[in-house]
């Protein structure tokens, strides 16, 4: 298996700039999961890896070779808006994408039930798309992302409107395709379910990459100090003053502190056990979705002030 990496990928529509020179690499294996607000540049992103659009300046590489159409052939795309033809049954549609992807009609058939009887969708074959639930056009989509046994799996959001057991089904079959060396690019909004699942996580905010890497590297610079304390019958306001808080605020039943520089976990306990009694205290971890405020929007973020 090999990478995809986006090497200096920047595109216009316009006076618009939907995408400044991203840079990132997807490695055999892995789940990347690519996040940003509305407008960030995230589906036109995707849309020129899979060979969808081309970029004005940079390309996609697929190993050492640009993507073209031979390489995006070979790769399973999932549109946010979905390419299904709403009046063809769900047997007909995954037959008619394998035998467009070059599969023979055993090959194409196969495929078909493997992917329908895995994804739970096997006693829907001689129905319209269009007569199914969101969920299960969901489950459609993706079987015709995977028919032709892709080397590369790109989907734009692909658990939007799924209920819980679909979201389950769905990771699982990610979490399948990596194991099996393929790289797994996707998009979402759901950030709590982009921590659970993805290896490396990419912000990107008007175009550019804000940050990117694994949660354990995005959180680095923002875990050094950050503490939960919880110390009950403390009176209004503390620990305002407190030298060893440098910032605070209310989280839960406590609140969230940033220690002083010089001053530690100890020096907070001391000055808290003269306040009242510590029920909780312990580093902080933040998620995504904080990590997220942050890094875009820093006027709104999710760390202690």
């Amino acid at each position: 298996m090999k990478p995809l990496t986006y090497k200096g990928v920047t595109k216009s529509y316009g006076s618009h700039q939907a995408l400044d020179r991203l840079d990132f690499t997807v490695h055999p294996g892995q789940i990347f999961g690519f996040v940003g607000g509305n407008g960030a540049g995230k589906t036109t992103a995707l849309r020129i890896a899979a060979g969808v659009l081309a970029a004005d300046q940079g390309a996609v590489y697929w190993g050492d070779s640009p993507v073209g159409r031979p390489e995006a052939a070979r790769f399973g795309y999932m549109p946010e808006e979905r390419g299904l033809y709403p009046k063809m049954t769900v047997a007909k549609q995954l037959l008619y994408l394998g035998r467009l992807h070059g599969q023979s009609t055993a090959q194409a058939r196969s495929a078909m039930t493997r992917w329908t009887r895995r994804l739970g969708i096997d006693a829907h074959h001689d129905k319209p798309i269009d007569t199914l639930s969101l969920g299960n056009q969901q489950r459609v989509q993706l079987a015709a992302a995977l028919i032709h046994d892709p080397d590369v799996l790109i989907l734009d959001e692909p658990f939007s409107g799924l209920d819980p057991s679909a979201v389950d089904d769905m990771s699982e079959v990610l979490r399948e395709k990596a194991a099996q060396g393929v790289p797994v690019l996707f998009s979402s909004h759901q950030l709590d379910l982009v921590e659970r699942l993805c290896d490396r996580v990419g912000v990107i905010a008007a175009g550019r990459l804000a940050a990117e890497g694994s949660l354990d590297e995005l959180r680095a610079p923002r875990t050094g100090h950050s503490l939960y304390l919880e110390v009950e019958g403390a009176p209004p306001g503390w620990p305002e003053g407190t030298p060893a808080v440098a910032s605070y605020r209310p989280d839960a039943a406590g609140v969230l502190v940033e220690l002083a520089d010089g001053h530690t976990e100890n020096d907070l306990l001391a000055e808290a056990v003269r306040h009242g009694t510590v029920r909780a205290l312990n580093r902080r971890r933040p998620t995504l979705t904080e990590l997220f405020r942050d890094l875009v929007d820093p006027a709104k973020d999710g760390t202690p002030a």
